[in-house]
């Protein structure tokens, strides 16, 4: 599991430093939302999804790991995800993503058995 599901694969095509706020991702069924906030921090680095209405405003952690591909031209995200995968996924809590370093690991477990190398 601690294949580094906290960072960019070398093949997705992100470049450090790269915003991807406002970007739409796509789940391999379809899409899902769009990015709310991301961080590109070494050992952390994530996005958080703002799901819309698709299931009722609800936001999404995803570790970079699961970032397939980076489209900067279409402004896309493919994750290697599907949609019931993320929205069975454990909603984001900012004050737990923060000071809590076991929430890490709880959302670490959850995507870690749901990725593909």
């Amino acid at each position: 599991m601690s294949e580094n599901i906290w960072g960019y694969r070398p093949t997705a095509g992100y470049r450090a430093g790269t915003s991807l706020i406002g970007f739409k991702v796509e789940a391999t069924d379809g899409s899902i939302g769009k990015v709310d906030k991301h961080s590109d921090e070494v050992g952390s680095a994530h996005l958080v999804v703002d799901t819309g209405v698709w299931i009722f405003g609800k936001h999404v952690l995803l570790p970079a790991g699961m970032v397939r591909t980076v489209d900067a031209v279409e402004r896309k995200i493919y994750v290697d995800l599907t949609k019931d995968q993320i929205k069975d996924a454990p909603e984001f809590d900012k004050d737990k993503h923060i000071g809590d370093p076991g929430y890490h690991e709880q959302i670490g477990g959850y995507y870690g058995r749901h990725r593909r190398i």
